[in-house]
């Protein structure tokens, strides 16, 4: 018994291939960010507990700035999946 195999991917399979993979490599790198800047805010208000106030103010900021590129990455995969 011989069993057929396909060899060649059709249209739609690398639509959702290219989705998944700017999904995921598109978010990883912000979910690398991010906690790094946890890390590294811990560490100076650790050292420095006075400082927490500017800190905090920063991580924040630097996080969303981050968080957005993770959402960027997002809309893309959304576009290759269903429009393109």
């Amino acid at each position: 018994m011989q069993i057929k195999r396909r060899t060649q991917m059709d249209a739609e399979t690398m639509k959702m291939l290219a989705a998944g993979l700017a999904g995921g490599l598109g978010m990883i790198g912000p979910g690398i960010g991010l906690g790094l800047i946890g890390f590294g805010a811990m560490q100076a208000i650790g050292r420095n507990p006075e400082a927490r106030g500017p800190i905090l103010t920063n991580m924040i900021l630097i996080g969303a700035l981050a968080e957005a590129i993770g959402i960027y990455a997002l809309i893309v995969a959304i576009l290759l999946a269903l429009v393109v």
